[in-house]
């Protein structure tokens, strides 16, 4: 259910950022972020990108990626809480990285 409604948010977020031609580029890295967030076991994130995913990276931090970060960094503290729930907090931890700096970032299966 967490990750519906966490998905459904990137999506939102997306939906906004393509309103506007600028935006667009961010947009799609949401629309990325809502396809990770429901399906995150067994992706492996390829840290890269040059200039340009420096300067989306920066507007995206201001605008959506340090509160989405603090969300996943928050529940995944609270996973981890339990046995159990660790391997979710892990997961979650990774998406909190992922989601403050997404562009130029990809991941593989």
């Amino acid at each position: 259910m967490g990750s519906l409604v966490t998905a459904i948010g990137w999506v939102l977020a997306g939906a906004l950022f393509y309103v506007t031609i600028i935006g667009i580029p961010l947009g799609r890295q949401a629309f990325k972020m809502a396809s990770l967030t429901l399906t995150p076991f067994g992706k492996t994130i390829v840290y890269g990108g040059g200039v340009p995913s420096i300067l989306a990276n920066i507007v995206w931090v201001i605008v959506i990626g340090m509160w989405e970060a603090a969300i996943y960094a928050v529940v995944g503290a609270i996973f981890c809480v339990t046995v159990v729930g660790i391997p979710f907090g892990m997961q979650l931890f990774k998406m909190a990285k992922l989601s403050l700096f997404p562009s130029g970032q990809r991941w593989k299966a």
